[in-house]
């Protein structure tokens, strides 16, 4: 038997456990991994793409465990009452190749992106941060919001979207954080206008240039989420001109992410490197830092192993997905079924 979670066991966990607990318990896991970056055998994702969206297959092992996560990318399905982004995922052993667990990860997806933008913001952003402009307001902005707020200190949100309805949506579910003061913007540059962090998670699958250099004032870290497949951007290449960028694995990053835009030697940092002490985050409180956050399979991964260890078998369900056999040699058995003796005796 196989240990699934699906989307109703991931509430009950939430139910239990709220948002910034399980958020901040990822950033801990996702630490630990990245710590281990050398350890993993990566690689860029396999991405498909048509003309409504993407499927991706992204895949990474530590040796011990293998995991991989299946998503999409289709921005056009809001029209039609579906999700932009849906994703599972597969946590093996690799001394057996028997998958441990199979689990939602559309829900965890969002908490594990968050929680990787707050990593990489504690060791990119001016640590008095406590203002942050967030354009794009749809499906991931409510987790980032909660990260930065809980986990980070931010304490006044500049809001913007193109569609007043997202940010009705944002305001309305951030009631529960009372102390987090929001800020309805007319336009992308007032509500980064002051801003210590400028956090872009807009969906359109278009080079879109949303962040301007003139928009950029001394000292900001942008978190720069959006953009996340060839041909989809959202910072002008002049912004990271005059910034320090950060990646997070640059095989996959330069296909991908901002950094696309740039010529191949473009210097980038690796978010890992950043977390060792092999390199600095930021040099001092007037330079300008980008994290080029396109999600990287070792974050599902990250995700993976804190489902598996927090939500236990018992409260999980068992699903059938690997044959149990007496004899593994007779895998037929399964498909054909055996008559009784005394009948295979009369045949």
């Amino acid at each position: 038997m196989v240990k699934y979670i699906g989307t109703s066991d991931l509430q009950a966990h939430l139910a239990t456990y709220p948002l910034p607990e399980v958020i901040g318990g990822m950033v801990q896991y996702l630490r630990e991994d990245f710590l281990r970056w050398p350890q993993f055998d990566k690689s860029a994702r396999v991405a498909s793409h048509s003309a409504r969206g993407v499927i991706e297959l992204m895949p990474i092992s530590d040796g011990r465990w293998y995991a991989f996560k299946y998503v999409n990318g289709h921005p056009a399905n809001t029209a039609q009452g579906l999700l932009t982004v849906t994703a599972f995922g597969v946590l093996a052993e690799v001394a057996s190749g028997y998958p441990r667990l199979l689990s939602e990860l559309t829900l965890t997806t969002a908490l594990r992106t968050a929680a990787t933008s707050v990593l990489a913001a504690q060791h990119m952003a001016r640590p008095n941060s406590r203002s942050m402009a967030l354009i794009g307001n749809g499906a991931q902005a409510d987790f980032q919001a909660i990260a930065f707020h809980t986990q980070l200190g931010i304490t006044e949100l500049r809001l913007f979207d193109v569609d007043p309805a997202a940010t009705d949506k944002l305001v309305r579910n951030l009631r529960n954080w009372p102390a987090l003061r929001l800020v309805r913007a007319r336009s992308t540059a007032e509500a980064v206008a002051g801003a210590d962090i400028v956090t872009t998670v807009t969906a359109d699958k278009r080079r879109a240039v949303i962040v301007h250099p003139d928009m950029i004032e001394a000292g900001m870290h942008i978190n720069a989420v959006g953009g996340d497949c060839p041909g989809k951007t959202e910072l002008h290449r002049g912004v990271l001109e005059k910034a320090r960028v950060v990646v997070e694995f640059a095989p996959q990053s330069r296909i991908e992410g901002e950094v696309q835009q740039m010529p191949p030697d473009f210097a980038v940092t690796e978010l890992w490197e950043v977390l060792a002490g092999k390199a600095t985050g930021r040099r001092d409180a007037h330079e300008v830092t980008v994290f080029d956050s396109v999600g990287f399979a070792l974050e599902d991964f990250s995700a993976l192993r804190y489902l598996d260890d927090h939500i236990d078998a018992h409260q999980a369900q068992q699903i059938d997905l690997v044959p149990a056999l007496d004899n593994p040699k007779d895998l037929v058995g399964l498909a054909i079924p055996v008559l009784p003796y005394k009948e295979q005796a009369n045949a």
